[in-house]
């Protein structure tokens, strides 16, 4: 190895940084093309929401058009990405994944069917390759997730910790964004600044991956053009299979970037949060924690009860993601767990809020 000196560093780490602007351009532009392309295919097609379902007086817009961006990123990994077994492996589960969900939009299928599909995406990620083998205890010291390892030379010695760490937090992602889409263009806000955060670390000296800020901008760029066409008032419907296909791709970056779960924690923490206090608050009243309803559940719900509009609501969700993202870059773990314990206060503090400026 040597170390070539040049009398030009800021012309040569532009060079180097061109695909890292070039590629996310191309992949906002790709997806904008795409996305004008269903505004006049999707409804030919008979592809359009229900908003009578949800009680809504508005026309039926294209839907689901996260499709598109689940394919578009298909396409783009597989040319960024060499074929390797890890690489199909992620392939093969976003496939599983948007198949699934996009059945799911058109027809409402059985939430067991759902689950076992996000578990089996998860572990299909988990065994050919993705994992998380350690994370940083906030106390100190290092966690092992590669315990209660099955030998295997195909599947690379398999652990148990690890396997069921990585379905939990995949599961978590992909179920809080989800969960999360009840106001449309939220999702491709939260998503826009988890890639956006999660590229900026990929280039900082802790990760030192570009390949990683590659893939993290690429989707960036598609968030983004998705957020074009699904901010209020929205003109498409990017439903569960979008949401669904973003809050993987967060939980996989994450793991890319070597476990780091606190970060993404910070940049998801409104809807992972959000997502934990509607389940206690359903387990409480005696109901499953799957199901419930729009009257008492969300917080974005909550809020609009009380008189915010979307856009606030947006702004509200960007603003907290983007400030505990951007301040987790320079955080130590310790800091991000402090970080965390004060997201989950305001968040507290919002739901009572709202709350009980609704019942007044």
């Amino acid at each position: 190895m040597y170390t070539v000196y040049t009398k030009y560093p800021i012309r040569d780490t532009v060079y180097h940084m061109q695909p890292a602007i070039l590629i996310p351009l191309c992949a906002f532009v790709f997806a904008v093309l795409l996305h004008l392309l269903a505004l006049r295919a999707f409804p030919r097609l008979g592809l359009l929401d229900f908003p009578e379902r949800y009680g809504l007086k508005r026309p039926r817009l294209p839907y689901p058009t996260g499709i598109i961006s689940a394919m578009a990123f298909i396409v783009l990994f597989l040319l960024l990405e060499p074929p390797d077994r890890e690489t199909l492996g992620i392939v093969a589960a976003i496939v599983m994944l948007t198949f699934v969900s996009f059945i799911d939009d058109r027809r409402p299928l059985p939430s067991s069917l759902r689950l076992s599909v996000q578990l089996c995406t998860a572990l299909l990620i988990f065994l050919t390759g993705t994992r998380i083998f350690t994370i940083t205890n906030p106390f100190g010291g290092i966690i092992p997730l590669d315990t209660w390892v099955i030998p295997s030379v195909v599947l690379k010695n398999p652990s148990l910790s690890g396997a069921l760490f990585t379905m939990l937090w995949l599961g978590l992602t992909m179920n809080a964004l989800n969960w999360f889409d009840g106001i449309r263009g939220q999702v491709s806000v939260v998503s826009l600044l988890g890639f956006l955060t999660i590229g900026a670390l990929s280039l900082s000296p802790r990760v030192g991956d570009m390949q990683l800020s590659l893939l993290a901008f690429t989707l960036a760029g598609l968030a983004a053009a998705g957020l074009l066409f699904d901010f209020p008032p929205a003109k498409v419907v990017m439903g569960d299979t979008g949401s669904m296909f973003f809050g993987l791709m967060l939980g996989v970056l994450t793991i890319y970037s070597g476990g780091k779960v606190a970060t993404g924690f910070l940049v998801l923490g409104v809807p992972l949060i959000d997502s934990v206090i509607v389940v206690l608050r359903r387990m409480l009243k005696g109901t499953s924690p799957f199901r419930g309803n729009a009257t008492d559940e969300h917080l974005h719900h909550r809020l609009l009860r009380i008189g915010w509009s979307e856009r606030q609501i947006i702004a509200l969700t960007a603003v907290l993601g983007g400030s505990f993202g951007v301040a987790a870059l320079f955080m130590s773990t310790v800091d991000k767990f402090l970080a965390a314990l004060a997201l989950l206060g305001i968040m507290l503090l919002l739901s009572v809020y709202s709350g009980r400026k609704f019942r007044a």
